[in-house]
């Protein structure tokens, strides 16, 4: 009975992980649920998840692996994340327009 009932509980395990997403940091949820109103280029007038302007083309490929790394690391605040991304949006976008 003991391997029986051993046996049957990776499969109920193995059933409710298969519910889910691909493992997803908690912090990568957060910048996907977390959205701003950036009034630049494209984002005007709509509101965009962190996780979206972070890999828009506004932000260099250096500097989102840097922010999502700082974030990760609980070395940045989502705030401070916040303020970062739309200045970097914002000037690019800004660039571009010129």
């Amino acid at each position: 009975a003991t391997v029986k009932r051993s046996s049957e509980d990776p499969v109920t395990a193995a059933g409710q992980e298969g519910d889910e997403p691909p493992k997803e940091e908690p912090w990568e949820t957060t910048l996907k649920t977390t959205t701003l109103d950036i009034e630049a280029g494209e984002f005007r007038g709509r509101r965009v998840s962190l996780w979206d302007l972070l890999h828009c083309r506004y932000i260099p490929e250096e500097n989102r692996q840097e922010l999502l790394e700082l974030y990760g690391a609980g070395e940045l605040s989502l705030e401070q994340v916040k303020t970062v991304v739309s200045t970097i949006v914002s000037r690019a976008a800004a660039e571009r327009a010129e």
